[in-house]
């Protein structure tokens, strides 16, 4: 499994804003602007505590087992494999809609004075706030469930399968 990568993500964010930002302009020439709706910061939100949860879940329970404590339940590596899987798409799609909502927000920012518009470019500020929570949460479920043997080689980094 390869790890994610900030260029790619940072690529998938620039262009999706870019053409969020020309496809807005677009639009608004017509008369009317899709809005950007209130649960996308939310529901962003919620994907990285998701995230992060597992991620403090699955490095208590490593901790553990490294510890060797009694009665510590151990990792299933089909399930860890699972969790960095859920984490590298969640942050691909966060910085995908983040993108898309930062190229909108870029273009609200023309026409703050008009109070709708305003609300929108807040909404599309924080669903990007949300969006880079979400890949820095799967940064770190990526780094908890990596294998330790892994550290030193950087060829052919694999998180924990």
């Amino acid at each position: 499994m390869r790890e994610l990568r900030v260029k790619m993500l940072a690529g998938v964010f620039v262009v999706a804003g870019v053409l969020s930002w020309a496809g807005a302009r677009l639009w608004n020439s017509v008369g009317t602007l899709p809005s950007v709706p209130l649960a996308a910061p939310v529901v962003l939100a919620l994907i990285a505590v998701v995230l992060l949860a597992t991620a403090l879940s699955l490095r208590a329970r490593l901790k553990a087992q490294r510890d060797r404590r009694p009665g510590a339940k151990g990792v299933d590596p089909l399930m860890a494999a699972r969790a960095v899987v859920f984490g590298q798409a969640s942050a691909l799609v966060a910085a995908l809609v983040a993108g898309m909502y930062g190229g909108t927000g870029a273009f609200l920012l023309e026409s703050l004075d008009i109070p709708a518009r305003r609300d929108q470019a807040v909404y599309a500020g924080f669903s990007v706030v949300a969006g880079i929570a979400v890949i820095a949460a799967a940064f770190f479920l990526e780094r908890v469930c990596k294998l330790p043997e892994d550290d030193d080689n950087n060829a052919s980094t694999a998180p924990a399968a």
